[in-house]
């Protein structure tokens, strides 16, 4: 069977352009949408007073672009709406021209959303995958606005799956992404101070996978812009590895024999590899989704010099330059504001074993006490999979949202989160909606 594109990486670049940069007369808030607010470096804006700025009403007025989330979420997910207030999309310079959003063909894309009514605070986040700017639009922006935070996130500077043709150098495209996030949180900052007339009292970062990434690297390295963060199954970066290219490869030349006769030393390699015992059921999809494409366009943005098969890389007999391009945007667990990670014991893509266990222990060397990590039994990668096997697995977005809650408290109030631990699969009750952070005694 033909490989088919990743709902991570590619199902982005379909759909259609958002359509409304000016705002209709229906779509007004007469009195209460604020003067056009400058973001500081940008080089273009558009803003729009809206009735709604939740998915729930983005869809219908045009800012927002469905494909960007497109099966991140499970559709028995329930979502607040009807938050009105301002939305400024725009672009900082750049020289890519990967996004096609709103008809620009250009990079650096960001959404501000400034809800009416706001309590203090600013939530930002990046694009999951190689996903766009309104890739977090129904999992976090929603949730943040409906509490009444001010909201920003960026495109990360490139995306799509030929990200990797951006930059000059190896590791350049990636490193990009850390700067943008940055660059956005610092002029989101002053976007808020200037339309609420005061700084916010809190900032959190939050993401989902290459999203969560880009928190933890924040809060390694501009702890002075955040007072935390979420982080949901983000991808782990090591110049010495676990990374992706230490188990992509192993699973690339073991599935085909596991899939055609169950070949037992296959499947004993591919948990090797740290695929989960009971994750079978998912390995089809990723292999005709994920794992192929996954290594290579990472493989071509560090290593583009490499002329074999992908099953047959070897990273660490990799030149030496290779490892010093992935150390540009490695990890260190050297965080320094509170953070949360949270991911799915059935994650086939990026398996738990070799991501966010192999991160807790590196915080927890450092001594940390800013840390909580939580294992989400039979979460996957990708809720949209729970409409599929509603009783084999349960969607991580529930367990983020009472993660973001119990972040609230821990920084606002001093309230310590439940301690880290597993989060069994409940055996009842509203899987899409509800998650308790607290473990079963």
């Amino acid at each position: 069977m033909p490989k088919v594109r990743s709902l991570l990486t590619a199902t982005a670049l379909t759909g259609t352009a958002l359509t409304a940069t000016v705002p209709t007369q229906a779509q007004a808030q007469p009195g209460a949408c604020a003067p056009r607010v400058p973001v500081p470096g940008a080089q273009k804006q558009v803003t729009a007073c809206l009735d709604d700025l939740t998915t729930a009403g983005t869809v219908a007025s045009g800012h927002t672009v469905p494909a960007d989330w497109a099966g991140l979420q499970s559709t028995a997910t329930k979502n607040p709406a009807h938050v009105p207030g301002v939305q400024i999309d725009g672009y900082f310079p750049d020289t890519s021209t990967f996004n096609t959003n709103n008809g620009w063909n250009h990079d650096a894309q960001f959404v501000i959303r400034l809800p009416e009514h706001w309590t203090g605070g600013l939530v930002v986040a990046g694009s999951p995958g190689n996903r766009r700017q309104y890739a977090n639009d129904f999992t976090i922006s929603d949730w943040a606005l409906a509490k009444g935070y001010a909201y920003a996130a960026t495109d990360k500077g490139n995306s799509g799956t030929e990200f990797y043709k951006d930059g000059k150098r190896p590791g350049d495209a990636m490193v990009e992404w850390n700067d943008r996030l940055t660059q956005l949180t610092r002029a989101a900052k002053k976007v808020v101070a200037r339309r609420y007339g005061r700084s916010p009292r809190r900032t959190y970062a939050a993401g989902i996978s290459n999203g969560g990434y880009l928190v933890r690297w924040q809060l390694e390295n501009h702890p002075e812009l955040y007072d935390g963060g979420i982080d949901a199954e983000g991808t782990l970066w090591r110049a010495d590895g676990p990374n992706l290219f230490t188990y992509l490869p192993s699973i690339l030349r073991a599935y085909p024999s596991y899939a055609a006769t169950g070949d037992p030393s296959a499947h004993k390699a591919l948990l090797d590899a740290g695929l989960a015992p009971g994750s079978e059921f998912l390995w089809p999809f990723h292999d005709q989704v994920y794992w192929d494409l996954t290594q290579t366009i990472y493989r071509k943005e560090f290593d583009p010099s490499y002329a074999g098969d992908e099953a047959d890389y070897n990273y660490a007999a990799r030149p030496r330059s290779v490892h010093k391009a992935v150390d540009r945007v490695a990890l260190t667990g050297r965080i320094r504001k509170p953070l949360i990670t949270l991911q799915g014991t059935y994650d086939s893509l990026l398996p738990i074993s070799t991501d966010s266990d192999v991160y807790a222990k590196m915080v927890r060397a450092r001594g940390s006490a800013l840390y909580r990590y939580y294992r989400v039994e039979a979460a996957n990668h990708v809720d949209g999979l729970y409409d599929t096997y509603p009783d084999r697995l349960r969607p991580l977005l529930p367990c983020m949202r009472s993660a973001f809650t119990a972040l609230e408290a821990w920084t606002t109030r001093h309230q310590s989160p439940p301690k880290s631990a597993p989060l069994p699969r409940p055996a009842t009750g509203d899987l899409a909606n509800t998650c308790s952070l607290e473990a079963a005694p």
